[in-house]
């Protein structure tokens, strides 16, 4: 476009000024859209899911409950009785001893009264065969009864192979079995809520993640706008001051302010990419991940704090406490039965008799009492500190009901503040945005300077960085409200039923 005499239009100037003003200020968003990072797009319902298969933290949580489990499941037989089997083998050697002296003289007077008891016992008519045996045994009997010792001296050794079958059975041990039992299904308990805590836990990094990278991303957006508003006006600044229409300490002002917006800058992307690398390493994906849920805020007010404290009861941190407690209940116990006796029937088989020793028996069976009369063990100090273990962890349980029913208060009011106000965020970003819209047009019309377009860009820009923030904020807040209150699966339900959402611009 050409005025007469062949020399440009100064209209013309200014529209081709305009314009390129207008294409630098899309610049920024068309330099971002092409330096987006590549990753995979993931829903946080994917993510979710993911992370219960990649985490370590909840792997090895798992592998503890399944450990306390087998526990006390082994706990389950000690009613039951020991079979144990014994094979052993025997070397010995045995000496006897045996006074015979006693014995011998017994011998000799029986043999003398037998004697002269003899001759009556044989018919008349033989007295003379009589008279020959008897003088024959007379002569006879103190030689063989001399020829005995006083003393006989027995040494036999030999080896032997013994097996045996023992039996021992607990028929009453004081209420010490039923303690251990009770006590490791109560740790099972303190277990698998820990289990569950730690998921909740689980589920609230994840978000703090997931939305903190999109968060991370918005800011990033706003901050590198920021700059290029700011590059811009000290542009124009600049060239005000060279044909003397501003003064340098203005343009000094406007430096210091670029300057900062350029430190905003490097700081924002730093933590973009710092979000980036805990999510992809949270979930184990080395090439990243794209979150394709968005930031969301539900504008209805969340139900009744009340209907999440009705919950307490049921969280894991004060049923892990209530576990805790019957635990320590579980000791007193088992400290009492030290006071009390122990009755077992026991039994032993020997399976190979031909080989026993002569003093074993065959079988044997029995029963058998116990009581400790003196302990090397204070056993009443021993009771009182399981006493005293079970009022603090009485006192823990209440302290834990306290503590989640003030962290269920305390998160519910965060969300419904940082859903008041990113309502009151919406209207402002709304107003930013119809400010933009008009300063556009004024500058297109030449009504306006560059600096007023560069500002409401900026404040835009700002309205949606706090908008991006303000929803961060609810989505932490809610699924902390949902953790303390042990209602974490109802955060996709939220997700799902949420009617604002910010969409990130990358």
């Amino acid at each position: 476009m050409k005025a007469r005499g062949g020399t440009p239009d100064p209209r013309a100037r200014v529209v081709v000024g305009q314009l390129v003003c207008l294409l630098s200020l899309m610049a920024p968003a068309c330099a971002l859209a092409q330096t987006t990072p590549a990753g995979t797009a993931m829903s946080y319902e994917a993510a979710s899911t993911r992370l219960d298969g990649t985490s370590p933290g909840l792997s090895g949580r798992g592998h503890e409950v399944s450990a306390t489990r087998a526990t006390a499941a082994a706990t389950k037989a000690l009613r039951r009785p020991l079979i144990t089997a014994t094979a052993s083998v025997i070397e010995y050697q045995k000496t006897l001893s045996l006074d015979l002296s006693g014995p011998r003289a017994t011998l000799s007077r029986s043999s003398d009264d037998l004697l002269g008891r003899l001759s009556s016992d044989f018919p008349p008519g033989s007295s003379q065969i009589a008279a020959e045996v008897i003088q024959r045994l007379g002569a006879a009997l103190p030689g063989l009864i001399g020829s005995i010792p006083d003393e006989y001296n027995l040494r036999t050794r030999d080896a032997i192979f013994r097996p045996t079958v023992q039996g021992l059975l607990p028929l009453y041990t004081g209420g010490a079995i039923g303690a251990i039992q009770k006590g490791a299904d109560h740790a099972t308990q303190i277990a698998e809520a820990e289990d569950r805590g730690g998921r909740d836990l689980a589920r609230v990094g994840l978000v703090r993640a997931y939305f903190g990278q999109l968060l991370a991303v918005e800011l990033a957006s706003s901050s590198a706008e920021t700059l290029a508003s700011f590059e811009r006006h000290l542009a124009d600044a600049t060239r005000m001051e060279r044909a003397g229409m501003l003064a340098h300490a203005r343009t000094l002002e406007v430096q210091v302010a670029r300057d900062a917006a350029a430190r905003a800058q490097l700081r924002a992307e730093s933590e973009e990419a710092s979000a980036r690398d805990a999510l992809a390493r949270m979930l184990d994906m080395p090439a990243g991940v794209e979150p394709s849920s968005p930031l969301f805020v539900q504008s209805a007010p969340l139900a009744s704090v009340g209907s999440f404290i009705e919950s307490v009861d049921g969280t894991p941190r004060v049923q892990g406490a209530d576990a805790a407690r019957r635990l320590s209940r579980s000791g007193v116990d088992l400290a009492k039965s030290r006071f009390l006796p122990q009755v077992f029937a026991f039994g032993e088989y020997n399976l190979d008799r031909d080989q026993a020793l002569a003093t074993e028996p065959d079988w044997i069976v029995g029963v058998t009492a116990r009581m400790t009369l003196l302990s090397n063990v204070d056993r009443r100090a021993t009771l009182l500190a399981a006493q005293e273990r079970e009022k603090g962890a009485a006192d823990a349980a209440a302290q834990a009901r306290k503590d989640v029913a003030g962290d269920v208060v305390k998160a519910w009011n965060l969300v419904d503040a940082a859903r008041r106000s990113f309502l009151l965020l919406e209207s402002g970003l709304a107003a930013a945005a119809e400010n933009l819209r008009v300063q556009r047009a004024s500058f297109v019309e030449g009504e306006s300077p560059a600096g007023d377009l560069v500002s409401a860009e900026a404040t835009l820009a700002n309205a949606r960085a706090q908008r991006a923030a303000a929803a961060f904020e609810y989505d932490l807040a809610l699924v902390s409200l949902l953790a303390a209150s042990h209602r974490i699966d109802e955060f996709g339900r939220y997700l799902r039923a949420a009617d604002h959402h910010v969409e990130t611009r990358r």
